[in-house]
Protein backbone atom coordinates (compact mmCIF):
# COMPACT_ATOMS: atom_id res chain seq x y z
CA UNK A 1 0.00 0.00 0.00
CA UNK A 2 1.75 3.24 -1.02
CA UNK A 3 2.22 5.66 1.77
CA UNK A 4 0.54 9.29 1.50
CA UNK A 5 0.72 12.69 2.68
CA UNK A 6 -1.51 15.39 3.34
CA UNK A 7 -1.90 19.10 3.37
CA UNK A 8 -1.54 19.22 7.32
CA UNK A 9 2.27 17.92 6.99
CA UNK A 10 3.48 21.12 5.45
CA UNK A 11 1.73 23.79 7.12
CA UNK A 12 2.45 26.26 3.81
CA UNK A 13 -0.59 28.02 2.54
CA UNK A 14 1.11 28.24 -0.83
CA UNK A 15 1.37 24.64 -1.10
CA UNK A 16 -1.57 23.84 0.05
CA UNK A 17 -3.72 26.57 -1.53
CA UNK A 18 -2.27 26.69 -5.04
CA UNK A 19 -0.38 23.30 -5.35
CA UNK A 20 -1.75 20.30 -3.09
CA UNK A 21 -5.07 21.32 -4.70
CA UNK A 22 -4.58 20.31 -7.84
CA UNK A 23 -3.01 17.42 -7.70
CA UNK A 24 -4.79 15.21 -4.99
CA UNK A 25 -5.44 11.31 -5.25
CA UNK A 26 -8.63 10.91 -3.17
CA UNK A 27 -9.18 11.15 0.33
CA UNK A 28 -8.25 9.31 3.81
CA UNK A 29 -5.87 8.94 6.72
CA UNK A 30 -2.31 10.38 6.12
CA UNK A 31 0.06 7.71 6.55
CA UNK A 32 2.61 10.59 7.91
CA UNK A 33 1.17 13.17 10.38
CA UNK A 34 -2.19 10.77 11.19
CA UNK A 35 -4.62 13.16 10.14
CA UNK A 36 -8.32 11.49 9.47
CA UNK A 37 -10.15 12.03 6.54
CA UNK A 38 -8.58 14.42 4.62
CA UNK A 39 -6.95 15.03 1.08
CA UNK A 40 -3.92 13.09 -0.13
CA UNK A 41 -1.44 12.99 -2.35
CA UNK A 42 1.74 10.98 -3.28
CA UNK A 43 4.79 12.20 -1.44
CA UNK A 44 6.87 12.11 -5.03
CA UNK A 45 4.63 14.35 -7.11
CA UNK A 46 6.03 17.00 -4.81
CA UNK A 47 9.70 16.07 -5.49
CA UNK A 48 10.52 18.65 -8.49
CA UNK A 49 8.99 21.74 -5.33
CA UNK A 50 11.57 20.63 -2.80
CA UNK A 51 14.21 20.10 -4.89
CA UNK A 52 13.98 23.42 -6.03
CA UNK A 53 13.77 24.79 -2.25
CA UNK A 54 16.92 22.82 -0.81
CA UNK A 55 18.95 23.57 -3.78
CA UNK A 56 18.76 27.37 -1.72
CA UNK A 57 21.63 25.22 0.86
CA UNK A 58 24.52 23.32 0.89
CA UNK A 59 26.35 20.94 2.71
CA UNK A 60 28.22 21.95 5.61
CA UNK A 61 29.30 19.60 9.30
CA UNK A 62 29.04 22.33 11.38
CA UNK A 63 24.91 23.31 10.17
CA UNK A 64 21.44 21.78 11.01
CA UNK A 65 19.61 19.15 9.58
CA UNK A 66 17.34 19.90 6.69
CA UNK A 67 14.26 19.63 8.43
CA UNK A 68 15.86 21.65 11.01
CA UNK A 69 16.38 24.50 7.68
CA UNK A 70 13.35 24.26 6.80
CA UNK A 71 11.37 24.45 9.90
CA UNK A 72 13.21 27.15 10.97
CA UNK A 73 13.87 29.31 7.66
CA UNK A 74 9.89 28.69 6.08
CA UNK A 75 7.92 27.41 9.29
CA UNK A 76 7.57 23.77 7.58
CA UNK A 77 6.00 20.69 9.13
CA UNK A 78 4.97 22.58 12.11
CA UNK A 79 2.28 19.71 12.14
CA UNK A 80 1.45 18.90 16.26
CA UNK A 81 1.67 14.88 15.30
CA UNK A 82 4.72 15.56 13.61
CA UNK A 83 8.54 14.92 15.57
CA UNK A 84 10.92 15.16 13.44
CA UNK A 85 11.55 11.57 12.64
CA UNK A 86 8.74 11.88 10.79
CA UNK A 87 9.70 14.89 8.80
CA UNK A 88 12.50 13.08 7.96
CA UNK A 89 10.55 9.76 6.71
CA UNK A 90 8.39 12.11 4.78
CA UNK A 91 11.13 14.25 3.41
CA UNK A 92 13.05 11.28 2.16
CA UNK A 93 10.02 9.66 0.72
CA UNK A 94 9.50 13.27 -1.42
CA UNK A 95 13.11 13.46 -2.19
CA UNK A 96 13.39 9.47 -2.85
CA UNK A 97 16.59 10.13 -0.63
CA UNK A 98 17.09 8.79 2.74
CA UNK A 99 20.89 10.03 2.63
CA UNK A 100 20.12 13.70 2.57
CA UNK A 101 18.08 13.78 5.58
CA UNK A 102 21.20 12.39 7.97
CA UNK A 103 23.40 15.47 6.65
CA UNK A 104 23.96 18.94 7.97
CA UNK A 105 23.42 22.18 5.37
CA UNK A 106 23.14 25.64 5.87
CA UNK A 107 22.09 28.32 3.32
CA UNK A 108 24.02 29.11 0.69
CA UNK A 109 26.48 31.62 1.18
CA UNK A 110 25.67 33.37 -2.56
CA UNK A 111 22.61 34.62 -1.30
CA UNK A 112 23.28 37.53 1.18
CA UNK A 113 21.20 40.79 2.21
CA UNK A 114 22.37 44.18 3.58
CA UNK A 115 18.80 44.93 3.91
CA UNK A 116 18.44 44.88 7.68
CA UNK A 117 21.55 46.93 8.09
CA UNK A 118 20.84 49.56 5.70
CA UNK A 119 17.26 49.87 7.66
CA UNK A 120 18.82 50.18 10.80
CA UNK A 121 21.49 53.05 9.77
CA UNK A 122 18.35 54.90 8.28
CA UNK A 123 16.21 54.20 11.13
CA UNK A 124 18.98 55.98 13.33
CA UNK A 125 19.25 58.44 11.11
CA UNK A 126 15.36 59.47 11.67
CA UNK A 127 15.68 59.33 15.11
CA UNK A 128 18.39 61.46 15.22
CA UNK A 129 20.26 63.48 12.54
CA UNK A 130 17.70 63.78 9.51
CA UNK A 131 13.95 63.95 9.10
CA UNK A 132 13.28 65.04 5.70
CA UNK A 133 16.19 64.98 3.40
CA UNK A 134 18.11 61.67 4.28
CA UNK A 135 21.23 61.13 3.45
CA UNK A 136 20.68 57.09 3.91
CA UNK A 137 17.93 55.19 2.46
CA UNK A 138 17.51 51.42 1.30
CA UNK A 139 16.74 49.42 -1.79
CA UNK A 140 13.31 50.86 -1.88
CA UNK A 141 12.60 48.95 -5.56
CA UNK A 142 13.53 45.54 -3.19
CA UNK A 143 11.48 46.38 -0.27
CA UNK A 144 8.58 46.95 -2.29
CA UNK A 145 8.91 43.44 -4.28
CA UNK A 146 8.84 42.61 -0.56
CA UNK A 147 5.71 43.67 0.47
CA UNK A 148 4.04 42.43 -2.42
CA UNK A 149 4.69 38.81 -0.83
CA UNK A 150 2.85 39.58 2.62
CA UNK A 151 -0.44 40.88 0.36
CA UNK A 152 -3.02 39.39 3.24
CA UNK A 153 -6.11 37.57 1.09
CA UNK A 154 -8.01 35.89 3.86
CA UNK A 155 -8.95 39.34 6.34
CA UNK A 156 -12.42 39.41 8.39
CA UNK A 157 -14.36 41.75 7.43
CA UNK A 158 -15.87 43.01 10.41
CA UNK A 159 -13.41 45.24 12.87
CA UNK A 160 -13.42 47.65 15.51
CA UNK A 161 -12.85 50.90 16.77
CA UNK A 162 -12.91 52.10 20.63
CA UNK A 163 -12.82 55.46 22.41
CA UNK A 164 -12.67 55.82 26.19
CA UNK A 165 -16.21 57.50 27.05
CA UNK A 166 -15.79 61.00 28.15
CA UNK A 167 -19.77 60.94 29.08
CA UNK A 168 -22.40 58.87 30.72
CA UNK A 169 -23.87 58.29 27.15
CA UNK A 170 -20.66 57.38 24.90
CA UNK A 171 -20.33 58.25 21.38
CA UNK A 172 -22.51 58.22 18.87
CA UNK A 173 -21.79 56.48 15.51
CA UNK A 174 -21.37 58.90 13.44
CA UNK A 175 -18.44 59.70 15.95
CA UNK A 176 -16.79 56.48 16.06
CA UNK A 177 -14.46 57.14 12.82
CA UNK A 178 -10.99 58.43 12.22
CA UNK A 179 -10.15 62.14 13.82
CA UNK A 180 -10.18 65.28 11.37
CA UNK A 181 -7.15 66.74 9.86
CA UNK A 182 -6.51 69.09 12.19
CA UNK A 183 -6.93 66.71 15.55
CA UNK A 184 -4.91 64.35 13.80
CA UNK A 185 -2.26 63.28 16.77
CA UNK A 186 0.59 61.16 16.07
CA UNK A 187 0.31 57.41 15.86
CA UNK A 188 2.25 54.17 15.30
CA UNK A 189 1.50 54.50 11.46
CA UNK A 190 0.49 58.31 11.07
CA UNK A 191 2.29 61.66 11.58
CA UNK A 192 0.42 64.41 13.01
CA UNK A 193 -2.47 65.88 10.88
CA UNK A 194 -3.06 62.99 8.72
CA UNK A 195 -5.14 60.91 9.95
CA UNK A 196 -5.09 56.98 9.44
CA UNK A 197 -8.30 54.52 10.92
CA UNK A 198 -6.94 52.32 13.51
CA UNK A 199 -8.64 48.75 14.27
CA UNK A 200 -8.50 45.90 16.19
CA UNK A 201 -9.75 42.45 15.17
CA UNK A 202 -12.03 42.37 18.47
CA UNK A 203 -13.84 44.84 20.77
CA UNK A 204 -11.24 43.77 23.29
CA UNK A 205 -8.20 44.52 21.25
CA UNK A 206 -9.52 47.52 20.28
CA UNK A 207 -10.34 48.65 24.24
CA UNK A 208 -6.85 47.42 25.29
CA UNK A 209 -5.61 49.76 22.26
CA UNK A 210 -6.34 52.83 24.28
CA UNK A 211 -5.15 51.87 27.68
CA UNK A 212 -8.27 52.69 29.94
CA UNK A 213 -8.02 51.94 33.58
CA UNK A 214 -10.33 49.74 35.54
CA UNK A 215 -13.89 51.63 35.88
CA UNK A 216 -13.74 53.41 32.64
CA UNK A 217 -16.26 52.62 30.43
CA UNK A 218 -15.60 52.82 26.11
CA UNK A 219 -17.89 53.16 23.02
CA UNK A 220 -17.01 50.35 20.31
CA UNK A 221 -17.48 50.74 17.09
CA UNK A 222 -17.85 47.70 14.64
CA UNK A 223 -16.53 48.75 11.11
CA UNK A 224 -16.96 46.77 8.15
CA UNK A 225 -13.97 46.69 5.56
CA UNK A 226 -14.47 47.30 2.14
CA UNK A 227 -13.59 44.35 0.13
CA UNK A 228 -10.66 44.43 -2.47
CA UNK A 229 -8.68 46.61 -1.09
CA UNK A 230 -4.45 46.06 -0.67
CA UNK A 231 -3.04 45.01 2.61
CA UNK A 232 0.41 44.35 3.92
CA UNK A 233 0.41 41.49 6.53
CA UNK A 234 3.78 42.19 9.18
CA UNK A 235 2.77 39.96 11.56
CA UNK A 236 4.59 37.04 10.38
CA UNK A 237 6.41 37.47 7.23
CA UNK A 238 8.54 34.02 8.01
CA UNK A 239 5.14 31.83 7.64
CA UNK A 240 3.25 34.26 5.41
CA UNK A 241 5.81 33.52 2.37
CA UNK A 242 5.40 30.33 0.81
CA UNK A 243 8.74 29.30 -1.11
CA UNK A 244 7.13 27.39 -3.72
CA UNK A 245 5.02 30.12 -5.00
CA UNK A 246 8.65 32.01 -5.66
CA UNK A 247 9.38 31.98 -9.37
CA UNK A 248 12.98 30.70 -9.39
CA UNK A 249 15.48 29.23 -7.11
CA UNK A 250 17.50 32.90 -6.90
CA UNK A 251 14.13 34.43 -5.62
CA UNK A 252 13.81 31.98 -3.10
CA UNK A 253 17.51 32.14 -1.87
CA UNK A 254 17.03 36.29 -1.73
CA UNK A 255 14.08 36.18 0.17
CA UNK A 256 15.07 33.69 2.87
CA UNK A 257 18.55 36.26 3.17
CA UNK A 258 15.46 39.27 3.51
CA UNK A 259 13.27 37.48 5.86
CA UNK A 260 14.71 38.99 9.32
CA UNK A 261 14.62 42.47 6.91
CA UNK A 262 11.17 41.83 7.02
CA UNK A 263 10.61 40.82 10.63
CA UNK A 264 12.53 44.03 11.86
CA UNK A 265 9.71 45.92 10.49
CA UNK A 266 7.22 43.76 11.65
CA UNK A 267 8.26 44.44 15.24
CA UNK A 268 8.53 48.16 14.20
CA UNK A 269 4.62 48.31 14.59
CA UNK A 270 4.28 46.51 17.29
CA UNK A 271 7.54 47.64 19.70
CA UNK A 272 5.69 48.86 22.99
CA UNK A 273 6.55 52.97 22.78
CA UNK A 274 5.66 55.07 26.19
CA UNK A 275 3.85 57.87 25.68
CA UNK A 276 6.36 60.30 26.98
CA UNK A 277 8.76 59.60 24.16
CA UNK A 278 6.11 58.10 21.84
CA UNK A 279 6.61 61.40 19.11
CA UNK A 280 10.16 60.40 18.71
CA UNK A 281 9.57 56.58 18.74
CA UNK A 282 6.89 56.54 16.09
CA UNK A 283 9.01 58.17 13.77
CA UNK A 284 10.61 55.16 12.31
CA UNK A 285 7.37 53.19 11.96
CA UNK A 286 5.87 55.99 10.55
CA UNK A 287 8.08 56.11 8.01
CA UNK A 288 7.31 52.40 7.38
CA UNK A 289 3.78 53.22 6.95
CA UNK A 290 4.36 56.19 4.46
CA UNK A 291 6.24 54.11 2.02
CA UNK A 292 3.71 51.48 1.88
CA UNK A 293 0.78 53.71 1.00
CA UNK A 294 3.54 54.98 -1.34
CA UNK A 295 3.64 51.48 -3.23
CA UNK A 296 0.50 51.49 -3.23
CA UNK A 297 -1.28 49.56 -0.44
CA UNK A 298 -3.88 50.61 1.70
CA UNK A 299 -3.42 49.95 5.19
CA UNK A 300 -1.16 47.35 7.30
CA UNK A 301 -2.44 44.39 9.66
CA UNK A 302 0.51 44.41 12.66
CA UNK A 303 0.64 42.44 15.85
CA UNK A 304 -0.82 44.53 18.58
CA UNK A 305 1.84 45.25 21.81
CA UNK A 306 -1.05 44.89 24.69
CA UNK A 307 -3.47 41.85 23.43
CA UNK A 308 -3.63 38.71 21.67
CA UNK A 309 -5.63 40.51 18.66
CA UNK A 310 -4.24 42.27 15.64
CA UNK A 311 -4.29 45.72 14.32
CA UNK A 312 -5.21 47.00 11.23
CA UNK A 313 -4.25 50.71 9.94
CA UNK A 314 -6.16 52.31 6.80
CA UNK A 315 -4.52 54.77 5.45
CA UNK A 316 -7.82 56.26 4.15
CA UNK A 317 -10.86 55.93 6.67
CA UNK A 318 -13.07 55.50 3.62
CA UNK A 319 -12.31 51.93 2.98
CA UNK A 320 -14.48 50.96 6.08
CA UNK A 321 -17.48 52.34 7.11
CA UNK A 322 -19.62 51.87 10.86
CA UNK A 323 -22.62 49.99 11.02
CA UNK A 324 -23.05 49.88 14.88
CA UNK A 325 -21.96 50.85 18.38
CA UNK A 326 -22.00 49.32 21.57
CA UNK A 327 -21.02 50.48 25.26
CA UNK A 328 -18.20 48.23 27.09
CA UNK A 329 -17.35 48.66 30.90
CA UNK A 330 -13.49 47.92 31.83
CA UNK A 331 -13.64 45.29 34.55
CA UNK A 332 -10.16 45.03 34.97
CA UNK A 333 -6.29 45.69 33.69
CA UNK A 334 -4.16 43.25 33.53
CA UNK A 335 -0.27 44.19 34.50
CA UNK A 336 2.75 41.53 33.62
CA UNK A 337 6.24 42.36 34.95
CA UNK A 338 9.77 41.35 34.93
CA UNK A 339 12.17 42.06 37.30
CA UNK A 340 15.03 43.66 35.87
CA UNK A 341 17.34 43.03 38.65
CA UNK A 342 18.63 44.88 41.91
CA UNK A 343 19.62 48.32 42.39
CA UNK A 344 22.91 49.09 43.58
Amino acid sequence: MKRMCCPQCFSDSGLENHILSESLEGYGNCSYCGSMSVPLIQPASLSGYFEFLINIYEIDHTGQSLVECLKQDWMLFQHSKMDNAHVKELLSDILDNGEIVRKSFSPSKKYESHALAEWDTLRDELLHKNRYFLEGNIDQARLKKLLGYLVISNLQPTWHRARINQTREGYALSEMGAPPNMLASHGRANPTGIPYLYLGSSSEAAISEIRPHTGETATVAEFLIKEKIKLVDLRSPRKSISPFLLPTEDDIGRVRADIPFLERLGEELTRPVLPRSAAIDYIPSQYLCEFIKKSGFDGVVYRSSVSDGINLALFNPDNAHAICVSQFSVHRVSVSVASLGPVE
